[in-house]
């Protein structure tokens, strides 16, 4: 893969998601702002372009070919089904475990890091807006991405959805993922990047540690609906409507 200077953040992580190491390590958001160049990214955090794509070539290079899972080639269907069998029953299953966690720490430290309770009432908006979140994507949007790749595959005309383009539902769901984005940069920013501080018990750090695979789950989450799955139903969509006409 040859990486430039006016390479897409988010088309480079989904050709190599090796790559997001690399972003993350310089703070660089490549889900939610994935559509931005390395140029523009390192512009606006006053980061040389040049050090950053020589540490995305040595990446991918030094961890061989083989490491590397490739999500762009996997069939639309699938990698919705895969999403929602993956990292919906994640995050559904995490929340559940990390919610009684951060109340117990919160009771326990609150008094002496009360950004615990920012970090509880942070972590619970954003379970309840997930919730809401997923279940539109399986209700509406997975469906409808489904019955594209079912009528591109039968040669069947695309019946027009209810919501009138996948560019609407999509757009929710562009805009819900900057909300989760911009909360959890709010929670790493609170736990000092999910650091525990020296009186932490081993509840504290258990609660940190899950929170900080809950924010990578996610991240790679909202980098597969953002950078790969949408932007492909989207071009699906163009497809059937050309043919249909």
């Amino acid at each position: 893969m040859e990486i430039s200077v006016n390479s897409i953040i988010g088309e480079v992580v989904a050709k190599d998601y090796r790559a997001a190491s690399v972003f993350k390590q310089y703070n660089i958001d490549f889900c939610c702002n994935g559509n931005r160049s390395i140029k523009d990214a390192c512009l606006d955090k006053n980061i040389n372009a040049s050090e950053i794509i020589g540490k995305l070539n040595d990446t991918i290079s030094a961890n061989g070919q083989g490491s590397n899972v490739d999500y762009t080639s996997c069939p639309l269907d699938l990698l919705a089904d895969y999403v929602e069998k993956k990292h919906h029953r994640y995050t559904e299953s995490k929340i559940s475990e990390i919610k009684p966690y951060l109340n117990k720490i919160v009771k326990v430290h609150g008094a002496n890091h009360p950004e615990l309770a920012q970090i509880e009432q942070l972590f619970l908006e954003s379970a309840g807006e997930l919730a809401k979140h997923m279940k539109k994507e399986e209700l509406i949007l997975f469906p409808f991405i489904r019955k594209m790749a079912e009528s591109k595959h039968s040669g069947r005309v695309l019946n027009p959805p209810h919501f009138g383009t996948v560019n609407n539902p999509i757009e929710t769901m562009f805009k819900e993922h900057d909300q989760e984005g911009e909360r959890f940069r709010k929670i790493a920013e609170l736990s000092n990047n999910y650091t525990p501080p020296a009186d932490a018990c081993n509840t504290y750090r258990i609660t940190f540690a899950l929170l900080n695979e809950f924010e990578e789950d996610l991240n790679l989450h909202i980098h597969l609906e953002n950078n790969i799955l949408f932007p492909k139903a989207i071009e699906l969509e163009k497809q059937a409507l050309q043919q249909a006409v």
